[in-house]
Protein backbone atom coordinates (compact mmCIF):
# COMPACT_ATOMS: atom_id res chain seq x y z
CA UNK A 1 0.00 0.00 0.00
CA UNK A 2 2.95 2.46 0.96
CA UNK A 3 4.22 1.68 -2.23
CA UNK A 4 1.61 2.66 -4.03
CA UNK A 5 1.41 5.72 -2.45
CA UNK A 6 4.52 6.79 -2.81
CA UNK A 7 4.51 6.35 -6.96
CA UNK A 8 1.62 8.08 -7.13
CA UNK A 9 3.46 10.92 -5.53
CA UNK A 10 6.00 10.73 -7.34
CA UNK A 11 4.29 11.10 -10.80
CA UNK A 12 1.61 13.54 -9.77
CA UNK A 13 2.56 17.31 -10.28
CA UNK A 14 0.14 19.09 -8.70
CA UNK A 15 -2.68 17.35 -5.78
CA UNK A 16 -5.11 19.61 -3.97
CA UNK A 17 -6.00 19.67 -0.25
CA UNK A 18 -8.51 17.52 -1.08
CA UNK A 19 -6.44 14.65 -2.93
CA UNK A 20 -7.49 15.41 -6.38
CA UNK A 21 -5.09 17.04 -9.27
CA UNK A 22 -5.73 20.84 -9.81
CA UNK A 23 -5.47 18.53 -13.93
CA UNK A 24 -8.06 16.00 -15.98
CA UNK A 25 -5.47 13.11 -14.53
CA UNK A 26 -7.01 10.25 -11.93
CA UNK A 27 -7.12 11.60 -8.24
CA UNK A 28 -4.60 10.35 -5.80
CA UNK A 29 -4.08 9.75 -2.52
CA UNK A 30 -2.25 11.50 0.41
CA UNK A 31 -0.49 8.92 3.10
CA UNK A 32 -2.11 8.95 6.23
CA UNK A 33 -2.61 12.43 7.84
CA UNK A 34 0.05 11.06 10.71
CA UNK A 35 2.66 10.29 8.13
CA UNK A 36 2.52 13.19 6.32
CA UNK A 37 4.89 15.66 8.67
CA UNK A 38 4.43 19.25 7.54
CA UNK A 39 6.76 22.45 8.47
CA UNK A 40 6.35 25.69 8.05
CA UNK A 41 9.26 27.97 6.53
CA UNK A 42 8.99 31.43 8.16
CA UNK A 43 11.46 34.45 7.72
CA UNK A 44 12.86 36.51 5.28
CA UNK A 45 15.33 36.59 1.76
CA UNK A 46 17.84 33.59 3.18
CA UNK A 47 14.48 31.66 4.07
CA UNK A 48 13.13 32.02 0.66
CA UNK A 49 15.80 31.81 -0.79
CA UNK A 50 18.50 33.40 -3.58
CA UNK A 51 20.90 31.04 -4.53
CA UNK A 52 20.99 30.23 -7.90
CA UNK A 53 18.88 27.07 -8.81
CA UNK A 54 20.90 24.23 -10.53
CA UNK A 55 19.61 20.97 -12.19
CA UNK A 56 19.81 19.11 -8.67
CA UNK A 57 17.53 21.50 -7.19
CA UNK A 58 15.08 20.85 -9.74
CA UNK A 59 15.23 16.83 -9.37
CA UNK A 60 12.05 16.49 -6.79
CA UNK A 61 12.41 13.60 -3.96
CA UNK A 62 9.10 11.63 -3.99
CA UNK A 63 8.32 12.08 -0.69
CA UNK A 64 9.01 15.96 -0.21
CA UNK A 65 5.57 18.17 -1.34
CA UNK A 66 5.67 21.89 -1.41
CA UNK A 67 1.94 23.99 -0.55
CA UNK A 68 1.89 26.46 -3.42
CA UNK A 69 0.75 29.76 -3.46
CA UNK A 70 -2.46 28.22 -4.92
CA UNK A 71 -3.15 26.19 -1.89
CA UNK A 72 -2.24 22.83 -3.97
CA UNK A 73 0.60 20.05 -3.27
CA UNK A 74 2.84 19.47 -5.97
CA UNK A 75 6.60 18.07 -6.05
CA UNK A 76 8.91 20.20 -4.05
CA UNK A 77 11.43 21.33 -6.56
CA UNK A 78 13.16 25.03 -6.60
CA UNK A 79 12.09 27.76 -6.07
CA UNK A 80 9.45 26.77 -3.48
CA UNK A 81 9.05 30.52 -2.02
CA UNK A 82 7.53 33.20 -4.65
CA UNK A 83 8.31 36.12 -2.57
CA UNK A 84 10.17 38.10 -5.23
CA UNK A 85 9.30 37.05 -8.76
CA UNK A 86 12.59 38.89 -10.10
CA UNK A 87 15.42 37.37 -7.25
CA UNK A 88 14.15 33.89 -6.51
CA UNK A 89 16.51 31.08 -5.94
CA UNK A 90 17.47 28.34 -3.33
CA UNK A 91 16.33 28.25 0.02
CA UNK A 92 17.76 25.56 2.55
CA UNK A 93 13.82 24.39 2.87
CA UNK A 94 13.94 21.54 0.17
CA UNK A 95 17.01 20.13 1.22
CA UNK A 96 15.86 20.24 4.63
CA UNK A 97 13.02 18.04 3.40
CA UNK A 98 14.78 15.92 1.59
CA UNK A 99 17.28 15.16 4.60
CA UNK A 100 13.85 14.50 6.82
CA UNK A 101 12.68 12.14 4.42
CA UNK A 102 15.65 10.21 3.97
CA UNK A 103 15.91 10.04 7.68
CA UNK A 104 12.17 8.36 8.11
CA UNK A 105 11.12 6.78 5.08
CA UNK A 106 7.79 6.12 6.37
CA UNK A 107 6.92 9.30 6.01
CA UNK A 108 6.02 12.16 3.58
CA UNK A 109 7.26 15.75 4.15
CA UNK A 110 5.09 18.76 3.47
CA UNK A 111 6.99 22.22 3.18
CA UNK A 112 4.65 25.49 3.84
CA UNK A 113 6.70 28.62 1.88
CA UNK A 114 5.49 31.65 4.15
CA UNK A 115 9.23 33.87 3.49
CA UNK A 116 9.43 37.11 2.37
CA UNK A 117 12.65 39.17 1.38
CA UNK A 118 13.64 42.05 3.33
CA UNK A 119 11.00 41.60 6.54
CA UNK A 120 11.57 43.43 9.69
CA UNK A 121 10.04 40.98 12.50
CA UNK A 122 7.40 42.86 13.05
CA UNK A 123 5.54 41.33 10.33
CA UNK A 124 6.05 38.21 11.56
CA UNK A 125 4.46 39.44 15.15
CA UNK A 126 0.58 38.22 15.84
CA UNK A 127 -0.73 41.56 14.45
CA UNK A 128 1.29 41.33 11.25
CA UNK A 129 0.17 40.59 8.28
CA UNK A 130 2.83 37.60 7.02
CA UNK A 131 2.46 36.06 10.82
CA UNK A 132 -1.44 35.70 9.54
CA UNK A 133 -0.32 34.28 6.39
CA UNK A 134 2.08 31.99 7.85
CA UNK A 135 -0.93 30.54 10.40
CA UNK A 136 -3.42 30.55 7.51
CA UNK A 137 -1.43 28.59 5.47
CA UNK A 138 -0.40 26.07 8.33
CA UNK A 139 -3.90 25.67 8.85
CA UNK A 140 -4.18 24.97 5.74
CA UNK A 141 -1.72 22.47 5.22
CA UNK A 142 -2.92 20.55 8.42
CA UNK A 143 -6.01 19.71 6.96
CA UNK A 144 -4.32 16.82 5.04
CA UNK A 145 -1.42 16.82 7.41
CA UNK A 146 0.51 17.01 10.54
CA UNK A 147 1.96 20.17 12.00
CA UNK A 148 5.68 18.61 12.94
CA UNK A 149 7.62 22.03 13.46
CA UNK A 150 9.11 25.76 12.30
CA UNK A 151 11.77 27.00 10.28
CA UNK A 152 13.12 30.57 10.79
CA UNK A 153 15.26 32.71 9.36
CA UNK A 154 15.16 36.06 9.91
CA UNK A 155 17.05 38.56 11.82
CA UNK A 156 19.20 41.16 8.76
CA UNK A 157 16.32 43.60 9.26
CA UNK A 158 16.54 43.78 12.72
CA UNK A 159 20.06 44.27 12.97
CA UNK A 160 19.93 48.05 14.09
CA UNK A 161 20.87 49.73 16.93
CA UNK A 162 16.72 50.23 17.76
CA UNK A 163 15.96 46.92 17.39
CA UNK A 164 18.46 44.59 17.82
CA UNK A 165 17.99 44.67 21.72
CA UNK A 166 14.72 43.75 21.98
CA UNK A 167 15.14 41.21 19.62
CA UNK A 168 15.19 38.06 21.64
CA UNK A 169 11.81 38.83 23.61
CA UNK A 170 9.98 40.02 20.34
CA UNK A 171 11.22 36.35 18.92
CA UNK A 172 10.44 34.71 22.14
CA UNK A 173 6.90 36.59 22.18
CA UNK A 174 6.06 35.41 18.73
CA UNK A 175 6.77 32.00 19.29
CA UNK A 176 4.27 31.09 22.03
CA UNK A 177 1.82 33.18 20.24
CA UNK A 178 2.07 30.97 16.98
CA UNK A 179 1.76 27.56 19.53
CA UNK A 180 -1.23 29.01 21.15
CA UNK A 181 -2.85 29.70 17.17
CA UNK A 182 -1.92 26.57 15.84
CA UNK A 183 -3.07 25.10 18.99
CA UNK A 184 0.71 22.95 19.69
CA UNK A 185 2.31 24.09 22.82
CA UNK A 186 5.21 22.32 22.31
CA UNK A 187 5.61 22.79 18.50
CA UNK A 188 9.24 22.23 17.44
CA UNK A 189 10.78 25.37 16.74
CA UNK A 190 14.52 25.91 14.80
CA UNK A 191 15.92 29.08 14.04
CA UNK A 192 18.98 29.54 11.86
CA UNK A 193 22.22 31.53 12.10
CA UNK A 194 22.71 34.64 10.27
CA UNK A 195 25.23 34.40 8.15
CA UNK A 196 28.99 34.92 9.82
CA UNK A 197 29.82 36.97 6.54
CA UNK A 198 28.20 39.92 7.80
CA UNK A 199 30.87 40.25 10.64
CA UNK A 200 33.37 41.52 7.78
CA UNK A 201 31.26 43.25 5.39
CA UNK A 202 32.46 46.83 6.35
CA UNK A 203 28.66 47.83 7.32
CA UNK A 204 28.36 49.76 10.37
CA UNK A 205 26.13 47.25 12.30
CA UNK A 206 28.40 44.16 12.76
CA UNK A 207 27.97 44.49 16.78
CA UNK A 208 23.98 44.71 16.46
CA UNK A 209 24.28 41.00 13.72
CA UNK A 210 26.57 39.78 16.15
CA UNK A 211 24.17 40.28 19.00
CA UNK A 212 20.94 39.21 17.11
CA UNK A 213 23.16 35.73 16.05
CA UNK A 214 23.94 35.24 20.20
CA UNK A 215 19.99 35.79 20.84
CA UNK A 216 19.21 33.28 18.23
CA UNK A 217 22.20 30.76 19.57
CA UNK A 218 20.98 30.75 22.90
CA UNK A 219 16.82 30.47 22.02
CA UNK A 220 16.73 26.94 23.78
CA UNK A 221 18.36 28.79 27.17
CA UNK A 222 14.81 30.75 26.84
CA UNK A 223 12.55 29.00 25.30
CA UNK A 224 11.33 25.20 25.60
CA UNK A 225 11.28 22.88 22.12
CA UNK A 226 13.48 25.08 20.32
CA UNK A 227 16.56 25.11 18.96
CA UNK A 228 19.32 26.39 16.42
CA UNK A 229 21.04 25.76 13.29
CA UNK A 230 24.84 27.51 12.70
CA UNK A 231 25.90 29.11 9.78
CA UNK A 232 29.68 28.35 11.08
CA UNK A 233 31.70 28.34 7.24
CA UNK A 234 29.02 29.31 5.22
CA UNK A 235 29.92 31.51 2.32
CA UNK A 236 27.36 34.12 0.26
CA UNK A 237 26.73 34.09 -3.19
CA UNK A 238 28.87 37.31 -3.94
CA UNK A 239 26.75 39.98 -2.47
CA UNK A 240 27.80 39.24 1.32
CA UNK A 241 23.99 38.95 2.21
CA UNK A 242 22.79 36.05 0.96
CA UNK A 243 23.80 32.66 0.89
CA UNK A 244 25.02 30.74 -1.83
CA UNK A 245 23.36 27.72 -3.33
CA UNK A 246 25.74 25.00 -1.94
CA UNK A 247 25.83 26.88 1.71
CA UNK A 248 22.14 26.90 1.27
CA UNK A 249 21.55 22.90 0.84
CA UNK A 250 24.37 22.91 4.13
CA UNK A 251 21.72 25.37 6.07
CA UNK A 252 18.71 22.78 5.00
CA UNK A 253 20.53 19.78 6.59
CA UNK A 254 21.79 21.36 9.69
CA UNK A 255 18.02 22.54 10.43
CA UNK A 256 17.16 18.77 9.75
CA UNK A 257 19.43 17.80 12.58
CA UNK A 258 18.59 19.95 14.50
CA UNK A 259 15.01 19.60 14.48
CA UNK A 260 15.77 15.78 14.39
CA UNK A 261 17.13 16.62 18.39
CA UNK A 262 14.73 18.86 19.32
CA UNK A 263 12.10 16.85 18.21
CA UNK A 264 13.80 13.78 20.47
CA UNK A 265 13.86 15.97 23.31
CA UNK A 266 17.51 15.76 23.35
CA UNK A 267 19.14 18.77 25.31
CA UNK A 268 21.75 21.17 24.35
Amino acid sequence: MRTTILLALATVLSLTLNGAETNSAAPAKFPAKERFHLYLLMGQSNMAGRGMIEAADKTPHPRVLTLDTNGAWQLAVEPITHDKPQVLGVGPGVAFGKTMAEKNPEVTIGLVPCAFGGTPLQRWQKSGDLYSNAVHRAKLAMRTGTLKGVLWHQGESDSTPALAQTYGERLDQMIRDLRADLDSPGLPFVAGQLGEFLYTRGSNNVAEVRLVNDTLARLAERVPHTGCASSAGLNHKGDQLHFDTASQRELGRRFAAEMVRVQSGEVN
